[in-house]
């Protein structure tokens, strides 16, 4: 089994966009991200994305269109020299109770079950209070969450009250160095 690092999608890896990313076009990725996702020292983790795409459900963009965007950006990340391992996506919208999107931990569950990861030493890193909940929810040994997309936003509200434990840092790289630092003397097998 391996350690994965699971990574929200906006406003991690590209810019949220108040109207939703419905198309290629309305990507913008954040460079410095996907330059960190170069990083041999990753190569023991299994890198994840997990994302909600309510946009789905409430019928703004199809299913197909959300999964497109994400096979490309997942794509374009390799093309770079950068490593995702799997992408995930919830196409519920936020009334539909489904146990997929965060945060709930369903697409972290279905991820270590398809990619044989193991939860206690995996980490989550996102931009708002959702995914550090799914991340703990999902029992992974740390949560993140980035000052980048909504991270500044979140953490200027109140925390939510079950929260455990959690880290902030500024960026996707500045995470990545402190997972790398704190795991730095573990034994991955």
């Amino acid at each position: 089994m391996f350690p994965a690092i699971f990574l929200d999608r906006d406003g991690v890896l590209i810019e949220n966009r108040s109207g939703y990313v419905r198309d290629w076009s309305h990507v913008q990725i954040f460079p410095e991200a996907i330059r960190a996702l170069s990083n041999q020292k990753l190569d023991r983790y299994r890198i994840v994305i997990v994302t909600n795409q309510s946009a789905v459900g409430r019928g703004i963009m199809s299913f197909e269109s959300a999964g497109e965007i994400n096979d490309r950006l997942v794509r374009w990340i390799r093309d770079r020299g950068g490593r995702i391992d799997g992408a995930y996506l919830c196409p519920h919208g936020p009334d539909d109770r489904c146990d997929c999107r965060k945060p709930r931990p369903g697409l972290l569950l279905q991820a270590a079950r398809e990619l044989s990861l193991d939860l206690k030493r995996s980490w989550m890193i996102g931009d708002a209070w959702s995914d550090v909940q799914a991340g703990q929810a999902a029992g992974v040994r740390g949560t993140i969450i980035l000052k980048t997309g909504r991270g500044t936003e979140q953490l200027a509200q109140p925390r939510p009250a079950d929260l455990a434990e959690f880290l902030v840092c500024d960026d996707l790289p500045h995470a990545l160095e402190v997972i790398l630092a704190r795991d730095g003397n573990a034994s991955f097998d």
